[in-house]
């Protein structure tokens, strides 16, 4: 008996240190994302390369649920709820940022607007999952959302004139998808899938979103022709791996333990990290108002995070 209460003992804190550096791991998983993103899209079309993504994905889980018996949603209604989070998650988010970027608008606008998803998703969380959101935790939104805004300066302040040229409205369409994707597969998630396991969910959701992605590039006409250089396949395999498999289970799992305004303030810490990868894989300097950001981006999801229920 002792030795069996000093077993249980010994896991309580490493269980507690595990649980609390999912975040942080998370975040840098995630911001990897984005160097992923460089590699391939030099050599696919965008919607063609997040079908296979997706099917990849698929592919990678299926065997998993197996393995591991994990158990598929018990009614229609509940694998329905899945395939919709996955068309908002991963086709929606994903598929606008990639429809952006190809029609010409520049990284760091698109993932200032993105940025916008914490403070969207503070706002509806309210009416939607009875989330109450307080004085603290709006100020950390905001300073979110600014401290961002400073990382990404330096990209935002063209000369005069010129901030809206080389793209259109459907770029400003396609983020403004994405943007709300994101935000209401957050929401729906935690609203309707808090039942479903992560591993049959995830098979669903790339599932659903593989058909979207698939059916669009044929409606708009891509090519589906594919450069498979060194670069094109380690690109696809970190994405697969690292961010469809890894990340997105990382934020299944937070959702499911933490509310939806304080999962997504966490986003706010994705463009100063990736500004850090792409200093030291691509050696990209980074100026003292992006150094300022980061600072402010760090204290306001630490008052986010701090400031809700337990």
């Amino acid at each position: 008996m002792l030795r069996r209460l000093s077993s249980l003992s010994t896991r309580e804190p490493a269980r507690a240190a595990l649980v609390a550096a999912l975040p942080a791991v998370f975040v840098l998983v995630w911001s990897t994302g984005f160097i992923g993103a460089r590699l391939v899209l030099p050599h696919s079309q965008p919607l063609t390369f997040l079908a296979l993504r997706f099917i990849l994905t698929t592919a990678v889980f299926l065997p998993l649920v197996w393995a591991s018996g994990a158990r598929w949603p018990t009614t229609p209604a509940l694998a329905g709820h899945a395939a919709v989070t996955g068309l908002l998650l991963h086709g929606g988010y994903l598929g606008g940022v990639f429809w952006a970027i190809e029609a010409g608008m520049p990284a760091g606008v698109t993932a200032l607007i993105v940025g916008l998803q914490p403070l969207l998703t503070a706002v509806a969380a309210g009416p939607f999952l009875g989330e109450r959101i307080n004085a603290r935790q709006w100020l950390g939104l905001v300073l979110g959302f600014g401290g961002v805004a400073l990382v990404l300066g330096d990209k935002l302040a063209p000369s005069a004139g010129t901030l809206f040229q080389g793209f259109g409205v459907d770029a400003l369409l396609a983020t403004a998808l994405a943007l709300v994707g994101i935000t209401l597969g957050t929401l729906y998630q935690k609203r309707y899938c808090g039942g479903l396991d992560p591993r049959p969910g995830a098979v669903l959701q790339f599932s659903a979103a593989a058909v979207a992605m698939g059916a669009l590039a044929v409606l708009t006409g891509e090519d589906m022709a594919i450069e498979w250089t060194g670069a094109f396949v380690f690109g696809l395999a970190w994405l697969v791996v690292v961010l469809s498999v890894g990340a997105v289970t990382l934020l299944m799992v937070l959702i499911r333990m933490g509310e939806a305004a304080r999962v997504a303030s966490l986003f706010y810490l994705v463009p100063p990290v990736t500004a850090l990868l792409a200093w030291a894989l691509f050696d990209e300097t980074l100026g003292p108002l992006a150094l300022a950001g980061m600072g402010v981006v760090a204290f306001g999801v630490v008052l986010v995070m701090r400031s809700g229920r337990a």
